[in-house]
């Protein structure tokens, strides 16, 4: 089985696509990233995208009169890559139902919250301030509805009492760049099946103990360090 041909979408920093992309390069995820598409011109991820030898393209969204050609062009532009999986890295536009539907189960995203709870934007400061014990990230299939689709992968983050926007944020996309590897890997290796719109891993160990936050006896620092 060959590499996985693979296109990211940014429209920022691209901490994610970084991550994707080292993994990539040593050889740890089965995919080869063929192309980084953003939709803003001056995206920080670009640079980072060129210095790693991957080509890059704009395709601004303001110079096109409707979602649905904006969506047309990126297609084009993937297909004359013949990419097979598209990953969504902080892309910061909707997705049309006729776009997600033409890369039906090939299109993925993560998402800075332990998805179907907070979903769209600001998950950080709407979790600290519901009090919530725990947060953390999401990969998942796109759906046409915003932060829906089939769960690849999931990490789980505690919010400490003493956390703010800053620490909590920093805390969940360190994570981030561990699932989101994690998660391509998994589905360039084969092992990856949607069966009723649920994720079926083949091979996948999973957590044999609970996660408890406050937990007696144990400390800050450990926790952070296993993440």
């Amino acid at each position: 089985m060959g590499l996985l041909n693979t296109a990211i979408l940014i429209s920022g920093e691209g901490t994610n696509m970084q991550a994707l992309i080292d993994r990539c390069d040593e050889g740890k995820i089965a995919a080869k990233i063929a192309v980084v598409v953003a939709n803003v011109t001056n995206a920080q991820g670009l640079k980072r995208a060129q210095t790693a030898g991957i080509p890059t393209t704009v395709i601004d969204h303001k110079k096109y009169p409707n979602r649905e050609s904006f969506e047309n062009e990126i297609t084009d532009r993937l297909h004359a890559k013949k990419i097979e999986m598209v990953c969504l890295a902080g892309f910061m536009r909707l997705l049309t139902k006729n776009f997600v539907n033409q890369w039906y189960n090939r299109l993925i995203n993560i998402h800075p919250s332990l998805l179907p709870a907070y979903k769209g934007l600001n998950t950080h400061q709407r979790a600290l301030k519901d009090g919530v014990k725990f947060t953390g990230c999401t990969v998942h299939y796109v759906r046409p509805e915003m932060d829906t689709g089939p769960i690849i992968a999931q990490a789980v983050v505690p919010i400490f009492p003493d956390d703010n926007l800053e620490t909590l944020s920093r805390r969940v996309l360190a994570t981030e760049h561990r699932c989101y590897p994690l998660a391509l890997q998994m589905i360039a290796d084969g092992k990856v099946n949607i069966l009723n719109d649920k994720v079926i891993i083949e091979g996948a160990s999973f957590p044999r103990r609970e996660l408890l936050n406050p937990s007696k006896g144990e400390n800050k620092k450990n926790l952070v360090d296993k993440g």
